[in-house]
Order: C-alpha cells, then structure tokens, then sequence
C-alpha cells in the first residue's frame, strides 16, 4: 500500500480502469431484472426472464451439453495434468524435462483457433463424426495446461521430507502418493479442475468450429442468441453464468491459498 502512495493519481487510475472493466457486466447484471423485452428499455423489476430461461428446453439441452463436456474433459484433463506434474517436478534423470513442459503447456502458446483448426483436420482425416466425443477430446487437449499449471506450482512448493519420511517407513510409492503426497496437494488439484472446468465451459472458439446437431454448447448457443437480437432473457443467461463463474473461481482461489494445517 505504501508504494501506491508514492504515485500520485494511481488509485484513481486504479478505481477508474475497475470501472471500465466491470461496469458493463454489471449493466448487464442490472437489464436481466427488466420487465420490458427491449434490453435497453427499462420499464420495471421482474423476474420473469430468469423463469424464462429456465423453461427454455433449447437452453437447458445446451446447459447439460456443456456440463457433460466441461466435467468429462476436467476429470481427463486434470489426471494428465496431475501425472505429468509429478513426472516432471518429482521425477528424477528425466530427460528433455524443459521440452516436456513446453509440449504441456502448448495450447496456451497457440491461438486457441490454431488448436481447433487441427483437431477439426485431425477429426476430420480419423472419420470421427460423434459430436460429444469430439468436443471432449477437443477440450480435453486445451484444458490440460490450465490444470497443470496450479498442480505443478503447488507441487513445487511442498518440500520433499514427506514423502521421503514415509518412504522411509517402509511406505510403497502409491501409498506414500495416496496418504502424503495428494492430501497436501489437494487444494492445487482441486484449483487446477475447476479451472479447466470454468475454461472448458466459456469456451466457444472450438465449441463452435466442432458445433454439430445434438452438440450444441451454451456459448455457442448464446452467440445464437445475440444473432437474433439481444433480449433480457439473454441478460438472465448471461448473469446466471456469471455467478457460477464467480462461485468456482473464488472457491478455486480460497483452497489455493488455504494451508493445510498439520498436527
């Protein structure tokens, strides 16, 4: 706080760009409790949009399609992440370890519309025409690094004479991995899935280039939308998803930084 002071005007410009940042989610936030159909319009409070929405059997099918993708591809993803965050931090004489990280983490160097180019090329040459499974596989490969990322920082934080001591107690390594090493790494693997679940759910660029009948995702059912006009139900939409966005994120961050306490 004390090197804000040294800089005149910087919690202005601090406050400012939050403004700028948040003030058209909370508009949104703001037009999905309006009565009148035009977004723009304000006539009234109502909660008729959300009871809408809620009804809205196109909506609800792009909401379990996504949930399904988003939870499958988290589960896959994060026990990749989790192996090979334990490979390449607690292994030992591993070779090409820098080029193994870098393999790991390239979907979050490429463009996202790069990645989704190749797999629908890839999907494309295989004779793959299953939808769901294309858009698990497909979420799968770029959700990975965002649930390593967390893993691997938590991971290299813990220090070692844990599960050298349980080793040295004649533990095997699975067993020293189940009662040592995954219980203090817990709160770094739970960030790292609900990470990669967040990102699978908001994701539209692949979602949409993978889009076939009976695989319709959320977002790229709200782009749908946006093309016909925006309406408060979409406002309702899109507060909805804010929210759990919001619920996951924090709950992410706080086991995160929660330290396991030991007797």
């Amino acid at each position: 706080m004390s090197d804000v002071k040294r800089y005149p005007g910087a919690r202005i410009f601090t406050a400012l760009f939050f403004v700028w940042l948040y003030a058209p989610i909370l508009v949104v936030i703001a037009y999905s409790f309006n009565e009148n159909r035009l977004a723009s319009v304000w006539t009234g409070f109502s909660w008729r949009w959300y009871d809408s929405a809620l009804q809205n059997r196109a909506l609800l099918d792009a909401v379990k399609i996504s949930l399904t993708v988003a939870s499958v591809a988290t589960v896959i993803a994060t026990t990749v992440a989790l192996m090979a965050a334990l490979v390449l931090v607690r292994g030992r004489d591993v070779r090409l370890r820098r080029v193994s990280e870098t393999v790991v983490n390239l979907p979050l160097l490429l463009p996202e519309i790069v990645l989704a180019v190749a797999v629908l090329i890839l999907f494309s040459q295989i004779g793959l025409q299953n939808g769901m499974a294309k858009l698990i596989i497909a979420h799968t490969a770029f959700c990975i690094p965002f649930a390593f990322l967390p893993i691997r920082a938590r991971l290299q934080g813990m220090e070692p004479d844990f599960e050298e001591a349980a080793q040295d107690l004649y533990a095997t390594p699975w067993v020293a991995f189940r009662r040592v090493t995954l219980p203090l790494i817990a709160p770094g693997v739970f960030a790292g899935a609900m990470l990669a679940f967040v990102i699978s759910m908001d994701d539209f660029i692949t979602s949409n280039m993978l889009n076939s009948g009976g695989s319709t995702t959320l977002p790229v059912y709200i782009f749908g939308l946006i093309k016909q006009g925006t309406t408060p139900e979409l406002n309702a939409i899109s507060t909805l998803i804010v929210l759990g966005s919001l619920v996951l994120a924090t709950t992410a961050l706080i086991l995160t930084f929660r330290t396991p306490s030991r007797g």
